[in-house]
């Protein structure tokens, strides 16, 4: 049974935050509130005595709304242009609404092809050691000028899941506008049933998983389960919430029936 003891010894924890999440539904700009109030939470959980390290979505937002762009463009290059503008706001904002809370952040962007080799990957982790070693809080992007995975697919789910498994994580947790993972799609099925804990992925999950992508974000469940799929091989508990739900992250920690717990085997 999931409680608050599920969570009272998870001290490292990743939170991947979409697009969706911090974005208006209506236009897909950035949403100055919706930042504001995940930032607030992350602090909050940082201030229990926690590593908290944040992948974060929401360049290519900034952008076009840095840019005064209408829309989000469809040329690849044209993407990736707005994406480097976009990263540099995005920091900026990170780094002013945390610092209202006394916390430091330090930007780390990476792409996921890193894991095939070794010496970046041992450098990555070095990094990731010595900036929690200084109490800062690591916000990850991957590198959307320069790979365009992110940009074409993942929404940056998979990278939250590498990063989880490269810093030794207690915990994933995936923050978008998808409230779990059902027994079949609600969209199409009214009755559909939210699974709270699931404690393998296998073929029967992912055919619950449908076709549940997000309107903003470009990631669906799918990507999501395998996510769920790295994380969980490497030891590391995974959660799919909500980000609209009224302070999800402090509720997951008070043990609430939230969302989608995906418990990982212990590592032999």
């Amino acid at each position: 049974m999931i409680d608050k003891a599920t969570f009272d010894n998870k001290k490292r924890i990743i939170i991947k935050v979409g697009s969706s999440s911090l974005t208006h539904t209506t236009t897909g700009h950035i949403s100055l509130s919706k930042l504001e109030q995940f930032v607030r939470q992350v602090a909050d959980l940082k201030n229990s005595g926690r590593e908290v390290i944040v992948v974060t979505s929401g360049a290519i937002a900034v952008g076009v709304s840095a840019l005064h762009l209408d829309k989000r463009p469809i040329k690849l290059d044209d993407t990736q242009a707005v994406a480097a503008v976009g990263q540099a706001s995005l920091m900026m904002l990170y780094q002013k609404l945390f610092r209202e809370y006394n916390h430091v952040v330090g930007q780390v962007l990476i792409t996921k092809d890193l894991i095939d080799h070794e010496e970046r990957k041992q450098n990555a982790i070095r990094t990731f050691a010595s900036l929690l070693n200084y109490n800062v809080i690591p916000i990850v992007n991957e590198n959307d000028t320069v790979a365009t995975e992110e940009i074409e697919f993942g929404d940056n789910d998979s990278l939250s899941a590498i990063v989880a498994e490269l810093v030794r994580g207690d915990l994933l947790i995936l923050l978008s506008d998808i409230d779990g993972l059902y027994d079949k799609n609600p969209k199409l099925h009214p009755d559909a049933v939210l699974i709270h804990e699931i404690t393998t992925i296998d073929d029967s999950v992912f055919a619950m998983a449908g076709d549940t992508h997000s309107k903003i974000g470009t990631g669906g469940m799918v990507t999501k389960l395998l996510a769920g799929e790295v994380a969980n091989k490497a030891g590391i508990d995974m959660i799919i919430a909500n980000s609209v739900m009224p302070q999800v992250i402090n509720r997951i920690f008070s043990g609430e029936q939230i969302g989608t717990y995906f418990k990982a085997k212990p590592l032999v």
